[in-house]
């Protein structure tokens, strides 16, 4: 959740990324670790678990990964559980 909250906001939270925009190109995996005071296969695992979710998307460019949230896929998923935590009468 907390790496979906960063993500939400690259600019704010990413600012010093100066290899890509974050918000336009994503967010490097090495600043998310760092955001997160986790270590770098720490953060790889728990981002590779939301990629596998469809709720980020990762792309490599040179020797880096950069993530972004998939707002489309999050929504979608927000309203399916909001559909089946409804408890019916």
């Amino acid at each position: 959740m907390e790496i979906l909250r960063l993500l939400a906001e690259p600019k704010k939270h990413f600012a010093k990324q100066w290899s890509a925009d974050p918000a336009e190109f994503g967010v490097c995996m090495t600043l998310i670790a760092e955001a997160l005071d986790v270590a770098q296969p720490t953060v790889s695992r728990h981002l590779d678990i939301l990629r596998q979710a469809q709720l980020i998307s990762v792309r490599k460019h040179q020797k880096w990964s950069y993530c972004q949230r998939n707002e489309v896929a999050i929504r979608e998923y927000v309203h399916w559980l909001g559909q089946e935590l409804v408890v019916s009468s």
